[in-house]
C-alpha cells in the first residue's frame, strides 16, 4: 500500500494531461510552503490564490465537466478522489472548495435543464466555484423539511424566499443549486441562483475557520423557468443522488489529512530523545504509530476499492449504495482515531502553531460531521445488513478501474428507493482466500455475529431503538470493511505482514464494539451471552509486529516534510 508522497508523486492515470495537471497541483502547494499555509489558516484567509491557480490550469473544468459538455470532457471518479486526497493533504479548505463545488454541480448535471448544464460548463472554464443550497439552520440533517419557498407569480415565473445555512462557497459561487418547495403545490424543487445577485444576501460565515460556510438569504429573488433544474420526486432523487457520489469525497479528505500528519508525527518522534531513549523505541509509541499506519492503510485500501464499485454501478448493480456511506462514515471516523493515536505520540507538539499537525487535529473532526451526523449514514448502512449477510447473489467480478471513461451512470441513478432489495456478492468467497491468524479470528467473530442475528436478533422494539442499532451497525460495518479491503489486497498483492497486523486492529475494534453492544440496557440474557462470544483477542506475533514497525512504519522517517 503506497502513501501519497509529494516528493516523488507521479500520476498513474493513462491520460498524460491528467497526470500533468495533478503534478502541477502538488507543485503549487509545495511552492506555497508550510509557513504560508499556516499563515492563511491562522488568519482564516479564504483560498482565493488556489482558486486562481485552478482557473489557470482548468482544474475544476477538467475534473467536473461530464461527457458531452466540453472537449474531451469526462467526470472520472478515480481522478476526482485522487485530487481530493492530494488537496486535503495540505488542508481541508482546499478540499472543501472543490467538494462543495461538486455538490453544487450535481443537481445541475443530474437535472433536465440543458441550458443550465451548458452555462455551468462555461462557468467552469471561467474558473468559477459552485455551491449546494440544501441545509437550513432550523432543520439541520432533516432533509425532508425545507423552509425555502418558490412562489409562483401571476403571468409566469417565481420568486424565491427563504434562507440556507452551512453553505460552502456561498460567498463566491457563480451558481448555487438551491433546494426548496413550491409554495402552492408543496413539491420539492431545485433551482439555481447567483451569489452576486442583488436579491441574494450572504449574511455571514457560520464557522470560525478558514472555510467559508455561508448563511445566505433570498429576498424575493426572481426565478424563471430557465433556472429550474428539477421538480417533484425528480428533485428529491437528484438531491440524494448528488450526495451519493459527492460526499464520497469525505473519506479521501480524511486520508489526505492523516497521511500528512503521519509523516510529521514519525519525523518528530524519531528525532526526539527522552529519558535517554529515542521516543520511537518506547513500546507504547511503536504500538500507537503502527496502529495508526494500519488504520490509514485500511482506510485507503477500502476507499479506493469502493471507487471501482461506484464506477461500475448500474441500475442492475447498486452495491455502491452500501460502500459509499461506509467511506463517508467509517473512513472519516477512522481518520479521527488515526489523529488521536498520532497525537498521543507527539503530545504537546500537536498544539504548536508552526507544524502542520495543528491543522489536521482541528479539521479531521469536521469530516464525519459534514454529512450531517455519522448516525445518518449508519441508519442507511443497516438497511443492507440482512441481504449482505444472509442472501448473497451472483455478480460479474468488478475489475480495478483506472480507465479514463466518463462515469455516466452517476447522473442517471434514477429513484432512490428500494434499498432493502439490493443484493451483494458472497463475502465468504473473499475471506476464504486468506488463512492468516488474525483474519481467522475475525472470520470467527463474523460467524458468531451471524449466529447472534439468526438466534437472538433484535426484536421489533430494539430495531426501533436507533441507539441499539447504531452499535449493531458498527459490527456489520466491520464485516464489509474487511471484505473490500481484502479484495483490494488481492489486486495489489499486499503482503501478509501488513494484512495480519491490520486484522489485529480489526479484531480489537470488533471486540470493543461488541463490548459496547453488550452494555445496552435492552439486551436479553440470551443476547448478552452471544454478544460475549464476539469478544476475542488477536493472535500475538511479536516478530511480525517488529517487521511491520521497522519496514513499513519507522521506514517513513524522513521521507517527507513540507518545506517552509
Amino acid at each position: 500500500m503506497q502513501l501519497l508522497n509529494p516528493k516523488n508523486y507521479q500520476g498513474q492515470h493513462p491520460d498524460p494531461d491528467t497526470n500533468e495537471m495533478l503534478q502541477a497541483v502538488v507543485e503549487w502547494f509545495e511552492a506555497k510552503g508550510l509557513k504560508s499555509l499556516k499563515k492563511d489558516w491562522h488568519e482564516k484567509t479564504w483560498n482565493h490564490d488556489f482558486v486562481d491557480f485552478m482557473k489557470s490550469r482548468q482544474v475544476l473544468s477538467t475534473l467536473m465537466t461530464p461527457e458531452g459538455y466540453g472537449r474531451n470532457a469526462a467526470w472520472n471518479t478515480l481522478r476526482n478522489v485522487e485530487f481530493a486526497e492530494i488537496v486535503a493533504f495540505y488542508g481541508i479548505t482546499y478540499w472543501y472548495t472543490f467538494q462543495v463545488s461538486m455538490l453544487g454541480l450535481g443537481p445541475i448535471f443530474n437535472g433536465d435543464n440543458e441550458q443550465v448544464k451548458m452555462r455551468a460548463a462555461e462557468l467552469l472554464k471561467d474558473g468559477a466555484v459552485f455551491a449546494f443550497g440544501l441545509s437550513e439552520q432550523e432543520h439541520g440533517a432533516d432533509i425532508y423539511s425545507s423552509s425555502m419557498r418558490l412562489i409562483p407569480q401571476e403571468g409566469g415565473g417565481y420568486i424565491a424566499s427563504g434562507s440556507k445555512y452551512y453553505i460552502g462557497n456561498g460567498n463566491e459561487a457563480a451558481l448555487v443549486s438551491t433546494f426548496g418547495k413550491n409554495s402552492e403545490t408543496g413539491d420539492y424543487v431545485f433551482f439555481v441562483v447567483d451569489s452576486k445577485h442583488e436579491k441574494y444576501e450572504c449574511v455571514k460565515n457560520t464557522v470560525n475557520a478558514q472555510n467559508y460556510v455561508a448563511e445566505f438569504r433570498l429576498h424575493d429573488y426572481p426565478i424563471s423557468e430557465e433556472e429550474i433544474l428539477s421538480v417533484g420526486p425528480k428533485a428529491w432523487d437528484d438531491m440524494l443522488n448528488t450526495i451519493n457520489y459527492c460526499k464520497f469525497n469525505l473519506g479521501f479528505g480524511s486520508i489526505g489529512l492523516c497521511t500528512h500528519a503521519l509523516y510529521e508525527s514519525i519525523n518528530h518522534a524519531a528525532g526526539r530523545t527522552l529519558y535517554g531513549k529515542q521516543v520511537t523505541d518506547f513500546p507504547q509509541v511503536k504500538r500507537l504509530l503502527t496502529d495508526a499506519w494500519c488504520r490509514l492503510a485500511a482506510m485507503k485500501m477500502f476507499s479506493y476499492r469502493a471507487v471501482d464499485y461506484l464506477r461500475c454501478a448500474s441500475s442492475e448493480d447498486r452495491r455502491y449504495l452500501l460502500f459509499n456511506p461506509i467511506v463517508k462514515m467509517k473512513v472519516t471516523m477512522q481518520g479521527e482515531k488515526v489523529i488521536d493515536e498520532l497525537w498521543d505520540v507527539i503530545a504537546a507538539k500537536g498544539f504548536e502553531a508552526e507544524p502542520f499537525f495543528e491543522i489536521a487535529a482541528v479539521e479531521i473532526r469536521s469530516l464525519p460531521k459534514l454529512e450531517g451526523t455519522a448516525h445518518v449514514n449508519m441508519a442507511l448502512i443497516v438497511k443492507f445488513m440482512k441481504n449482505y449477510l444472509f442472501a448473497p447473489a451472483e455478480y460479474p467480478e468488478i475489475p480495478q478501474r483506472t480507465d479514463t471513461a466518463d462515469d455516466t451512470f452517476l447522473f442517471h441513478q434514477g429513484p432512490t428507493h428500494g434499498l432493502g432489495a439490493i443484493r451483494f456478492h458472497d463475502y465468504n468467497q473473499t475471506y476464504g482466500q486468506f488463512d492468516l491468524p488474525n483474519i481467522e479470528v475475525f472470520k470467527g467473530q463474523i460467524e458468531r455475529f451471524r449466529k447472534l442475528l439468526m438466534t437472538a436478533g433484535p426484536d421489533e422494539k430494539q430495531v426501533r431503538d436507533i441507539d441499539y442499532m447504531l452499535s449493531m451497525g458498527e459490527l456489520f460495518t466491520m464485516v464489509v470493511y474487511g471484505h473490500l479491503l481484502l479484495e483490494k489486497a488481492l489486486m495489489d498483492g499486499t503482503g501478509p505482514d501488513l494484512l495480519n497486523q491490520v486484522f489485529d486492529v480489526f479484531v480489537r475494534d470488533f471486540s470493543a464494539y461488541a463490548t459496547e453492544l453488550h452494555g445496552k440496557p435492552g439486551n436479553t440474557d440470551a443476547q448478552r451471552a452471544l454478544i460475549r462470544n464476539l469478544i476475542q483477542a488477536p493472535v500475538a506475533d511479536t516478530e511480525q509486529f517488529e517487521r511491520v514497525w521497522r519496514d513499513q512504519v519507522y521506514a517513513l522517517k524522513g521521507l517527507y516534510q513540507l518545506a517552509d
